[in-house]
C-alpha cells in the first residue's frame, strides 16, 4: 500500500505543485483586490472628511467677528 502511494505521489508531484501554484496565485489576486477596495474606501472617506473640514474653515472665515457685524449682516439679509 505504501509503495503504491509513494509511486503515485512521485509520478504526480509536478501536477500537485502546479495546482498549488495556481491556487496560491488566485488567492493572491483575490486578496489584492480586496485590499485595493479597502484602500479606495479609505480614500473616499478621507476625501469626505477633508471636504467637511474645508467647509467648516470657510464658514469660520466668513462668520461675523463682532456682534455689530452680525447685526449688520442680519439687517442686510446676507446671513
Amino acid at each position: 500500500m505504501w509503495a503504491i502511494l509513494t509511486s503515485w505521489f512521485s509520478s504526480n508531484l509536478i501536477k500537485i505543485i502546479g495546482w498549488g501554484a495556481i491556487a496560491a496565485s488566485v488567492a493572491a489576486v483575490l486578496l489584492g483586490a480586496k485590499q485595493s477596495g479597502r484602500t479606495a474606501e479609505r480614500y473616499d472617506q478621507l476625501k469626505k472628511i477633508v471636504e467637511i473640514k474645508d467647509a467648516q474653515l470657510r464658514a469660520t472665515v466668513d462668520a461675523p467677528r463682532t456682534r455689530a457685524d452680525l447685526v449688520k449682516r442680519l439687517r442686510d439679509g446676507k446671513f
